[in-house]
């Protein structure tokens, strides 16, 4: 494979594919390339994800992303659509659930307060509004709960192809091979080798590669605090019906929502080493997360196991928030959008119209995203996020 490119992207995830598609939308970007190892995307982290959209942020910049990307995938199959076929992303709008002991519950305030000036429709409940609602629940230990009432989850594989199949039609090239390399020319990049052989010569490259980004950036020298990190789900089925959940996330950090006849549920382990392991723990979740849901629900000791996988979060070190931008001043044409840590779905369109903006105008646009620059990374300057799962 040989060619030249106006603008090559290495990674082809929702995020590689979002950039892709607002490149190309009006065709000034020219030539645009995404270059996915996987085409089949078997171990890709986006259609292994819990697939949530959620406004309850601490960040204005999380919560704006995340609004964004609501309005965008409530009208996904419209912008989507190809050839008269428009994707479904089965959008539920069943809500987000945060609960707090009272430790927890000024900060949960803290956020709302944040949230609320932002126009987020957030509901706070006091445990008497939450036993009222949730009558299933065990709450003595809870003092309050933050419900997000359009907030939700949607199939993450339709999102992806949809990005892949729209960015295609207004012209984006997908290549089927992995990049092993990023030459370089003084502060530019100039293309990318590739492991089949061959070279894409480029105007500028985009460093999408997710959990794998923080190894694409070690072929320039870039110093991105970036490592996969395996997160697993679990689903199961309980005998009792129940009240209609939302996604419901425990002071403990477990959580769980409703997934067709039973429900999923999942909480990331602390003590997990980096690495690309795609094994399910089942010792995990019978010793901890099981217990966790039977203290919550009740009725939750009485489930029935049934499917679990692993996928990769692309953790990123430093604040667990999205890197956007160039390497300015080093590589000026080598740009990142990474370390999502597990909120990458609901921010992909937000994230990939803000670099596209950037690539095409040289200024975020639609939301300013200034403070979650490569800069706070090289200036060791954390902008931590409340509101991670």
């Amino acid at each position: 494979m040989a060619g030249s490119f106006d603008i090559v992207i290495v990674g082809g995830g929702v995020m590689g594919c979002s950039t892709a598609y607002h490149l190309t939308k009006d065709g000034r970007a020219g030539r645009v390339a995404v270059v996915e190892r996987d085409p089949t995307y078997e171990y890709a982290s986006t259609p292994r994800s819990a697939g949530g959209i959620r406004q309850q942020f601490s960040l204005p910049e999380n919560i704006r992303m995340s609004q964004y990307g609501l309005g965008f995938y409530k009208r996904f199959g419209e912008l989507m659509a190809v050839d008269g076929e428009a994707p479904e992303v089965g959008l539920k709008q069943q809500g987000y659930l945060f609960l707090a002991t009272e430790g927890g519950a000024e900060t949960l305030r803290a956020c709302h307060r944040t949230q609320s000036g932002l126009g987020a429709p957030v509901l706070l409940l006091d445990r008497a509004g939450l036993a009222a609602r949730y009558p299933s629940m065990a709450l003595d230990d809870i003092a309050l709960g933050s419900l997000g009432t359009e907030d939700g989850w949607m199939d993450p594989f339709a999102i992806l192809q949809g990005f892949r199949r729209k960015a295609r039609a207004q012209g984006a090239t997908f290549v089927a091979d992995t990049v092993v390399g990023v030459e370089r020319d003084g502060n530019r990049a100039t293309g990318v080798r590739l492991k089949a052989g061959g070279r894409l010569a480029a105007g500028a490259v985009v460093n999408a590669a997710g959990p794998w980004a923080g190894e694409v950036a070690r072929m320039v020298g870039m110093d991105l605090p970036i490592e996969p990190v395996r997160r697993m789900v679990h689903y199961f089925e309980v005998r009792e019906r129940l009240e209609p959940f939302p996604l419901v996330i425990d002071p403990s950090g477990l959580y769980f929502r409703p997934e067709g006849a039973g429900y999923i549920s999942g909480k990331s382990n602390p003590d997990e080493p980096a690495g690309a392991n795609f094994e399910v723990d089942h010792d995990y979740f019978m010793d901890v997360i099981w217990p966790g849901l039977a203290a919550r629900v009740p009725a939750f000791e009485a489930l029935k196991p049934g499917r679990s996988w692993a996928g990769l979060y692309d953790v990123n070190r430093l604040d667990e928030n999205l890197i956007i931008g160039p390497w300015a001043g080093a590589l000026d044409n080598f740009h990142v959008i990474c370390g999502f840590s597990g909120h990458g779905l609901q921010q992909a369109p937000a994230a990939g119209r803000a670099l596209a903006e950037l690539l095409l105008d040289g200024a975020f646009r639609t939301i300013d995203l200034t403070r979650m620059t490569y800069a706070r990374v090289a200036e060791g300057r954390p902008l931590p996020e409340v509101g991670i799962v």
